[in-house]
């Protein structure tokens, strides 16, 4: 199975586009809102926002995770992640690492 995902640490320090993170996990929830109405309406595209924006070292690939299975990710995640079905988006997931869309797309 492989999803995509855009998210925004708010735990981890670092990422690949900025050297310290400071955001809070509401701020993330806010920046995230913004991120799904935005796809929602079609202005943007899952893999533009996730190319553009996202924190995850997948984002050079328009945040494909690429395939895993179960007992591979935190289980928050997870279970939002295998609940879809494909070609649905989820609503904001909170793990410990941050807060997540993700895209089903097999």
């Amino acid at each position: 199975m492989i999803f995509m995902i855009v998210y925004y640490y708010y735990r981890n320090p670092s990422s690949w586009r900025e050297a310290k993170i400071t955001r809070t996990k509401e701020e993330a929830v806010e920046i995230l809102t913004g991120y799904l109405n935005d796809i929602k309406s079609g202005r943007k595209g899952f893999g533009e926002i996730a190319r553009q924006f996202s924190d995850c070292s997948s984002a050079s690939r328009d945040g494909d995770l690429g395939p895993f299975t179960r007992g591979q990710m935190q289980k928050p995640f997870e279970d939002a992640a295998f609940a879809l079905k494909v070609g649905e988006m989820s609503g904001i997931v909170s793990t410990a690492s941050g807060v997540h869309i993700i895209l089903r797309t097999a």
